[in-house]
């Protein structure tokens, strides 16, 4: 049994090598019309942190194993009879097992997955295809390894990845954007330790118009108005002091954190920023509703001159000056000014808290402000407001002041899925199980890991969504 497994994945590494296919299509003629969709967000965390090792073939192999290999490794992991390496795959199941379980009861129309990986240019379906076959669309258990409570499968005819700046190193090989040695993770366009790391994807049962989706992967962060380059305070900062001790080599405090260069250089989206436009059959003919997508770099991990925090903000003042339909923005394809449609809908880890973050975080609440966004949805006070019991039993000790709003194992709101104004909001939630409730199995299990929580369990943030109403 043990040899047979591992053998397979062998082979399958060697297979799949440089495989490619298409997005799945299907027949968006013969859909029955609707009255209500469900949009939802979810950082699945597929990608592990701080590991040199890691790389797409890895994920690629996973959600490759049948259903049966699926079942003999948790089998070993049960019997306690598995190999350091297949206790190691086990784990690795069972976490992509009891995600697809949550998408499973929660029955998303349109699913955006952040942190999930892809081979960098987004034109590698293998390892998404395979998370659908093998996981998504086999019944998963409300109450994971321990089994009973059969979920019914689910499938998204309409499935996208999405390049990404993650792993991309600058083309001169002499800027240094992380300015510790210019290589990866901190040296490409967005942290990654390879192209296509904390990737992101889309799944909807609705046709998605790729002709005319958006994409800003290569606008540059310089282009934004009123952006200037991060620099190293000085060691009399009164807010946040420069110390000797966390300066890179060769820098000192005052500097800029880029060079002129490199500041023309880096890209504003630390992954990218996406309108793909959502086509839904109603009995009145088709609707459009807007995806715009995104997953900011954290608002973290950067001592010094606090790159990571300005970084953020920029990020996600972007789809203000989009909504304003300012004239400086230029996508991919050439094509400049901003959103000139009517309903949308905001969704991703947008890594930032409008109630709950320091001033660097300015992007964040001034997209929650924003005249075309929902306010019921987008502010915490907000009646239609996403919460969950799960968050609102949460240990608090950071003091959060609307604790019920967190999506995140770390005491933040930082998932969205947030409708324009023209949208009329059914309802919201986020999907976090309290102790006692069913599915809790899905988010904590001393079993599973060294701490039985978070990204070793399922996620360290929570499935959030907003049905709203389209005829």
């Amino acid at each position: 049994m043990k040899k047979s497994i591992l053998a397979v994945l062998l082979a399958s590494m060697v297979a799949l090598t440089g495989c490619q296919s298409n997005p799945t299509t299907s027949s968006f003629d013969d859909m029955m019309p609707v009255n209500e969709v469900k949009f939802a967000s979810f950082n699945v965390s597929f990608a592990r942190d701080g590991d040199a090792t890691e790389n797409y073939q890895r994920w690629v192999r996973y959600f490759q194993l049948t259903p049966e290999q699926q079942d003999s490794l948790i089998a070993l992991w049960k019997n306690d009879t598995a190999t350091e390496e297949e206790h190691l795959l086990a784990e690795r199941v069972i976490q992509i097992r009891n995600i697809a379980a949550i998408i499973q009861r929660n029955r998303p129309d349109v699913l955006l997955l952040t942190e999930f990986n892809n081979d960098g240019t987004g034109t590698d379906m293998t390892a998404l295809q395979g998370f659908q076959d093998n996981y998504l669309g086999v019944a998963q258990s409300l109450n994971s390894v321990d089994g009973s409570d059969m979920l019914e499968p689910i499938h998204y005819p309409f499935v996208h990845n999405y390049a990404t700046n993650t792993g991309l190193l600058p083309d001169d090989p002499t800027l240094d954007f992380g300015n510790d040695g210019g290589k990866r993770p901190n040296g490409a366009h967005g942290f990654g330790f390879y192209h296509g790391h904390y990737g992101f994807a889309l799944m909807s049962k609705f046709k998605v118009d790729t002709a005319n989706t958006r994409t800003f992967q290569k606008l540059k962060w310089a282009a934004m108005p009123g952006e200037t380059v991060p620099t190293i305070p000085s060691a009399d900062d009164p807010d946040h002091p420069c110390k000797a001790e966390d300066l890179p080599a060769g820098m000192a405090c005052g500097d800029p954190w880029y060079t002129d260069a490199e500041w023309q250089t880096i890209r504003l989206s630390s992954k990218n920023h996406v309108d793909a436009p959502i086509i839904i059959p109603t009995a009145r003919g088709n609707k459009v509703i807007h995806a715009l997508m995104s997953h900011p770099t954290p608002a973290a991990f950067d001592p010094i001159a606090r790159h990571n925090h300005y970084r953020n903000g920029a990020e996600n003042k972007l789809w203000v000056s989009y909504l304003n339909n300012e004239s400086w923005l230029i996508d991919d394809k050439g094509n400049s000014g901003g959103f000139t449609g009517t309903n949308f809908v905001i969704m991703g880890d947008l890594n930032a808290d409008p109630a709950f973050s320091d001033s660097k975080n300015y992007g964040i609440r001034d997209l929650m402000d924003h005249p075309k966004v929902n306010h019921e949805v987008s502010h915490s006070t907000g009646s239609f407001v996403p919460t969950s019991e799960g968050a609102r039993k949460e240990d608090n000790t950071q003091g959060h002041p609307y604790p019920q709003t967190r999506t995140s194992t770390f005491g933040t709101r930082v998932d969205y899925a947030v409708p324009s104004t023209s949208l009329e909001v059914v309802n919201t939630g986020v999907y976090w199980q309290a102790e006692g409730q069913p599915g809790r199995l899905l988010f904590n299990d001393p079993r599973v890991g060294e701490r039985g929580s978070d990204k070793e369990v399922s996620s360290d943030h929570r499935f959030v969504w907003v049905t709203v109403k389209v005829d």
